[in-house]
């Protein structure tokens, strides 16, 4: 059996579609679903209530956050793999019974990710690399998104790889991820410490210490529009992409870099990211075009989220106080 975890945070009426979608494309997999609400206020545990009567729902009275609300359905799942889906993601017809044959059929896998499609059907980043320096760089100075199939600059997101068949990954995307329930137990699920971004790079990065191997396999496809509920934070800013809170995407990022680098690992790469703007303020400042002012600002205010994201974090030290 298959249990099901969806955290849910004001995304009512999408969270509708994604259940509804999963149980039209699953009906001949064997599964329980749980719906792990952090304290929406647009009545979203009021509508999985009362039109979907067969999903465990489980209200928070407060946002604890992506990875500890995934944990409280975890410490309940009763079946032998455990899907995390993401509710602005809908599964394809399939999917589940084929991620499930994969994990029956290759013992050492210990968690698996399928094929990430955008609303468009074109191809989202579905198998990575661990983020280190270099990626941190390709990715900030533009040769990453500039040159997709490169090897080099796009490493991190597997470049040239056409997505077309079974390869043993870093880690794959929380949109639509199979894990052992074993896995899970052993390794005490998410750490909690990251309220939100990071943590299935680290589940995964633990898992692969641990021995399993972490797979993408093309043929389990979601469809998934990315960032629904985070966008619904109108407090936050938003980073490039416009799919993740920027100061919590560095908290995060503080975090990772300190349990894996310590306080180096922390200063390399937000420094890294910190002296990128600096240089991107000089450059448009001596440039007389009409957005050049407007990127000074954008520079600026980054590096002001940079540097509250350290002190927030006393250098990836601790994790602040939630909810954040």
């Amino acid at each position: 059996m298959i249990s099901v975890v969806i955290v849910s945070y004001n995304v009512r009426d999408i969270l509708r579609q994604c259940l509804q979608t999963l149980f039209e494309r699953s009906k001949d997999v064997a599964m329980e679903v749980f719906v792990v609400d952090n304290a929406s206020a647009d009545a979203s545990a009021e509508m999985v209530r009362e039109e979907f009567p067969q999903v465990r729902l489980l209200a928070n009275s407060r946002n604890l956050g992506f990875a500890a609300a995934n944990n409280q359905a975890f410490a309940l799942a009763e079946g032998e793999y455990v899907l995390l889906l993401n509710p602005d993601a809908f599964v394809h017809a399939g999917a589940l019974q084929k991620a499930q044959n994969f994990m029956e059929q290759t013992p050492e896998c210990g968690i698996c990710g399928g094929r990430v499609l955008d609303p468009s059907g074109n191809l989202m980043p579905s198998a990575r690399r661990f983020p280190g320096f270099f990626s941190r760089l390709f990715t900030l100075s533009g040769l990453s998104s500039r040159y997709p199939e490169s090897s080099l600059f796009n490493r991190h997101d597997f470049g040239g790889f056409a997505h077309d068949r079974i390869m043993e990954v870093d880690w794959v995307p929380g949109t639509f991820t199979l894990f052992r329930k074993k896995l899970l137990d052993d390794l005490h699920g998410f750490d909690e410490r990251f309220f939100i971004y990071y943590e299935e790079t680290d589940l995964c990065r633990r898992a692969k210490k641990a021995g399993w191997k972490v797979f993408f396999i093309p043929d389990a496809e979601v469809e998934h529009i990315g960032g629904a509920s985070s966008k619904t934070r109108e407090d936050q800013q938003f980073n490039e992409a416009a799919a993740q809170i920027g100061l919590f995407s560095l908290r995060s990022a503080c975090l990772y870099y300190y349990k894996y680098g310590g306080v180096p690992g922390v200063v390399a790469n937000m420094g890294l990211m910190i002296m990128w703007n600096l240089v991107r303020i000089t450059l448009n400042r001596f440039r007389n075009r009409p957005d050049s002012q407007a990127k000074v600002a954008g520079s600026w205010n980054a590096i002001r989220m940079m540097h509250q994201a350290l002190r927030d974090t006393h250098y990836g030290r601790i994790s602040p106080p939630t909810p954040w």
